[in-house]
């Protein structure tokens, strides 16, 4: 079967290496997959820090994710022979004032009542895990069940030259002209041009500060003065700083604002932020639906079985790919799945 992929962003990638490895020919369409959000992502796998409010149903999905994510690292590294900075030491939730820490502990009780592995802590106990942190922060939560990946080493092991997939550096501005028997939408914003389903962008500033050694181990979320903010250590000195949510259409444009909303609660919170140099400011596009959950199916109307669509998946793109792959390569070659994706359909929007 030959199977046509339009987005060579982590999801769609990810269902590419997925179908290949199953013995399909398969083609990635995508004239720059530098547009994509996964170059501005920080690659925090997150099913409990990153649950909110309401999304019960979707943080099942990412539980089911999250278990497939150090087989999925493991195998694409062994693949490739590529390292995808997937680090396993957790994420500790952190407030800065009385007021700050009412907001986490409210967050670590959902989380508690939904069984996540979720250990609040004192201020004292987070400082003996991360000296660097302020001595004004009051208390806060390990989650020892987050991980996380740098995705810009991820994009570039699905890349590699070592996967069997076909690479063609083109837009497709209409479906009718891929000649392939299977084709899968999964170019993020892109998704709604070219199916009309109701895909749009929500823009996320972030940056990237540099220093000579880690001033973190885990990464750290955290809220000062109200401000949420998440810092994401890499090995070699990195911080990754984010990330503002904005309704802003498609506007990438990084501004003063959304620069001081980040540094102002990352410094009270880590204050050797103010000392790291700031290496890069970004802004991406996340592909956000009217439920914020993912779109996982196959689109009505075109010759059955012959487009699917892989998108839709807000700020957990890089989480969510593991278990995405696995399901849409399900459907693609044998029409079903055993991951419970029925609450993520595309007739729920059709």
């Amino acid at each position: 079967m030959k199977v046509g992929i339009v987005g060579g962003g982590i999801v769609g990638l990810s269902v590419a290496w997925e179908l290949a490895r199953r013995g399909e020919q398969v083609t990635v369409y995508d004239r720059d997959p530098r547009r994509g959000a996964g170059r501005v992502a920080a690659g925090m796998l997150a099913p409990a820090a990153e649950a909110s409010f309401g999304e019960e149903a979707l943080q099942g999905l990412m539980l089911e994710s999250m278990r497939r994510w150090p087989g999925f690292a493991a195998e694409l590294s062994a693949a490739t022979g590529m390292p995808l900075g997937y680090r396993t030491e957790g994420t500790l939730l952190v407030a800065l004032t009385d007021d700050d820490l009412t907001e986490v502990r409210r967050l670590v009780d959902y989380y508690l009542r939904a069984g996540l592995p979720v250990e609040p802590l004192r201020g004292r106990e987070l400082r003996e895990l991360e000296p660097m942190l302020s001595p004004r922060v009051r208390g806060g939560a390990k989650a020892a069940g987050d991980h996380q990946v740098d995705p810009r080493l991820l994009l570039a092991a699905l890349r590699s030259e070592r996967l069997p997939v076909t690479w063609v550096e083109r837009d497709v501005e209409d479906l009718s002209s891929l000649r392939d028997d299977v084709i899968i939408v999964a170019n993020g914003i892109g998704i709604g041009r070219l199916t009309g389903l109701p895909v749009r962008p929500v823009k996320g500033q972030l940056l990237r500060l540099r220093g000579a050694e880690p001033l973190l181990t885990h990464v750290v979320r955290g809220v000062a003065l109200g401000r949420h903010v998440y810092l994401v250590p890499r090995a070699d000195g990195e911080l990754v700083v984010g990330a503002t949510e904005e309704e802003r259409g498609a506007d990438t444009t990084v501004t003063a604002g959304g620069v001081l909303d980040l540094l102002r609660p990352a410094a009270d919170l880590l204050p050797g932020v103010a000392e790291l140099a700031l290496a890069e400011t970004l802004a991406g596009l996340r592909p956000g639906t009217p439920d914020n959950a993912p779109i996982l199916g196959r689109l009505e109307g075109h010759p059955p079985g012959n487009v699917y669509v892989a998108g839709g998946h807000y700020r957990h793109g890089v989480l969510l790919a593991p278990v995405t792959a696995h399901a849409v390569a399900d459907l693609v070659t044998k029409g079903s799945t055993d991951v419970d994706i029925s609450a993520y359909g595309v007739g729920r929007f059709t």
